[in-house]
């Protein structure tokens, strides 16, 4: 993903009013951030503990999406997934993330949600970058490539419901 400003962030989002995306905590260590190794953008507001965001690279234009995120509430030795690039965590490292749908559907309530991974790393998990807590990643016997392609593919099924 190429390097991203305030203002090309605040500008992507499909799924708020211009206010809400001119309010919203942009990460402070864009500079910093390994693009390369990026194929969206995802980060947690420190301001508001339930809320996260992301901004992804579609068909040549910006696409953000603001969601809400409630932890996934299973027993205490039981792993969770990740529905977008498939990296298990214990307790604590998936969420359930719900993104207020785009356009007149949205402003009458209707959302959607996916399990992702509760820090939104997905891109560092796929390329061994970062591990989670405890255990790792599956071996898979598709290639790296394969893998960022179909954590793509998912997070755009999930973008497509978005903004359906």
């Amino acid at each position: 993903m190429r390097s991203l400003t305030e203002q090309d962030i605040r500008n992507s989002f499909i799924n708020c009013s211009k206010g809400e995306a001119k309010r919203l905590a942009v990460p402070r260590d864009l500079a910093e951030r390994p693009w390369g190794d990026l194929d969206f953008l995802g980060w947690r507001d420190p301001g508001a503990p339930d809320r996260s965001y992301l901004v992804v690279e579609r068909e040549g234009r910006l696409v953000g999406v603001a969601m809400r995120f409630q932890a996934a509430q299973r027993g205490f030795l039981h792993r969770s997934m990740c529905s977008l690039c498939l990296t298990t965590h214990p307790r604590g490292g998936v969420s359930l993330m719900t993104a207020r749908k785009a356009g007149a559907a949205g402003r009458e309530g209707n959302s959607v949600g996916a399990y992702m991974c509760t820090d939104l790393a997905c891109s560092l998990y796929v390329r061994g970058k970062k591990t989670p807590e405890t255990g790792a990643r599956f071996e898979e016997s598709l290639t790296l490539e394969e893998q960022i392609e179909r954590t793509l593919g998912n997070l755009g099924a999930f973008l497509d419901k978005v903004s359906a």
